[in-house]
């Protein structure tokens, strides 16, 4: 019994080292959900966020006179330190639990209660002078408390994303901006269609990334919506006049986040839709960025077999019985990273879809699969930044000579000589092997090697002008 204490719930009593400043009802959340092996400290801005909701909580009990000042206050400073990480070996529940997420909010209180008892003078445990539920879950349940904790630390974990995903985007441009006097050949699938400018080709890329991030922009929108106040399920049940409005002020500061206290506290508290709606930009964005990573595995395929357009930076040997391979690993890994995002997804939509009533029990796998591919997401943009796309280059005289020899670039003939006379030149290049200029200008001289040289200018190539 040495170095330990004795807490008790409505289920009995069971020993704690005097160590931890979680208690009973951590202990057995610890002992019941051995699930992902993954604890909540391991995404430390939840932590941080479950520490801001229940300073806010504290504060506005102690304005509306339900917590005496001093306890108010010695939690309020309890959770400045749990906010700056102090405690975050503390926070050791699994990320996927039964309960709603009841033991992530009292891991929450217990640590808050026992660091708030030391400030004030007392021991762990001591829970006559401050208490997990009396105290620090003062007007709340773990059905308004989690999911704003929640909302706050998505919205936090976004911002990172965010960055990562512009900086990507901007790579991308300034690659376009590198390669805009390189001819090559666009194809539709996977065939030759018409001459472009590489440096429009990943143009492209960023603008693509770009969109998204005015989807993440709005998806933060969504979830700045908080139900602080409804308590269990909406009516507000022990929480006094003015609680809701009070406590949501104080999280805005606190957070610095614009915060909205939702209008109907009932749907609130049940509704998932904002996370259905982000977790839809996360698999959009994957899709798009597994897309682009598609286009730079084949752009950079060969080196002597495939399109061999660019160079990937070479990372690491390819194989342990070819020698000399080198394989597109960046995109490849940012490949498999959406393909989780996307599986992520659908474990969203149905916990979303499985809540029933008042109350969605299933948040916790809502906010496992959102950190997880929130974090997936950001190291996957970091990733494919720093270690491809800025040192990709161009095989700048392969990928024209490509153009040159393309049987594609008839197509800019048929303003000129017709759809026809374009197709029948087409079909004897491609079963001959002789270039479209020689069978057009040399041997059928349907048009001039001067209305030639005019039409396959490198501006016309990547710019067409109409000529006839």
């Amino acid at each position: 019994m040495n170095n330990s204490r004795i807490e008790h719930d409505f289920l009995g009593e069971r020993i704690l080292p005097d160590t931890a400043y979680y208690g009973i009802q951590t202990l057995r959340a610890l002992e019941n959900f051995s699930i992902t092996g993954i604890p909540i400290n391991t995404e430390p801005l939840f932590v941080q966020a479950l520490a801001f909701v229940k300073k806010g909580a504290a504060l506005a009990n102690r304005d509306l006179g339900v917590l005496e000042p001093t306890i108010a206050e010695a939690i309020a400073a309890a959770c400045d330190r749990v906010a700056a990480g102090e405690f975050n070996n503390q926070f050791l529940t699994d990320m996927i639990q039964g309960g709603a997420g009841t033991s992530v909010n009292m891991n929450a209180n217990e640590v808050i209660a026992n660091v708030a008892l030391e400030i004030m003078g007392h021991a762990k445990g001591e829970y006559q002078y401050c208490h997990p539920n009396n105290h620090v879950n003062c007007s709340q349940s773990t059905n308004d408390a989690y999911p704003t904790a929640f909302r706050i630390a998505l919205n936090n974990k976004l911002v990172g994303y965010r960055e990562t995903l512009g900086n990507l985007a901007d790579a991308f441009a300034h690659k376009g901006d590198e390669f805009q006097n390189v001819l090559k050949m666009g194809r539709t699938q996977l065939q030759d269609a018409v001459p472009m400018s590489m440096g429009d080709e990943f143009r492209a890329f960023a603008t693509n990334l770009r969109e998204e991030l005015l989807r993440i922009d709005d998806s933060r929108s969504l979830i700045n919506e908080i139900n602080m106040g409804a308590t269990a399920i909406g009516t507000r049940v022990n929480s006094p006049d003015g609680y809701p409005e009070l406590v949501t002020d104080y999280l805005r500061t606190i957070t610095g986040l614009n915060l909205s206290l939702a209008g109907d506290l009932f749907e609130a508290t049940y509704d998932t839709g904002a996370y259905v709606q982000l977790s839809g930009v996360l698999k959009r964005t994957a899709v798009k960025l597994s897309k682009i990573c598609n286009d730079l595995r084949l752009l950079s395929s060969g080196p002597r077999c495939g399109f061999n357009e660019i160079n990937l930076p070479p990372l690491q040997p390819g194989s342990s019985i070819m020698p000399g391979k080198v394989n597109p690993v960046v995109p490849e890994v940012v490949n498999q990273t959406a393909f989780y995002v996307i599986g992520a997804d659908l474990t969203v939509t149905m916990a979303a879809e499985g809540g029933q009533l008042q109350l969605n029990v299933m948040e916790p796998v809502i906010s496992f699969a959102l950190f997880t591919s929130i974090s997936y997401m950001t190291n996957a943009c970091r990733t494919l930044n720093e270690k491809c796309v800025v040192g990709i280059t161009a095989n700048v005289a392969h990928a024209e000579a490509l153009v040159r020899n393309s049987i594609g670039i008839v197509t800019q003939l048929n303003p000129v000589i017709g759809y026809e006379a374009s197709a029948e030149i087409a079909k004897e290049a491609l079963k001959t092997g002789k270039s479209v200029h020689d069978i057009a200008v040399t041997e059928r001289q349907l048009l001039t090697q001067d209305k030639w040289d005019e039409i396959f200018t490198f501006e016309n190539l990547i710019r067409p002008v109409f000529i006839q």
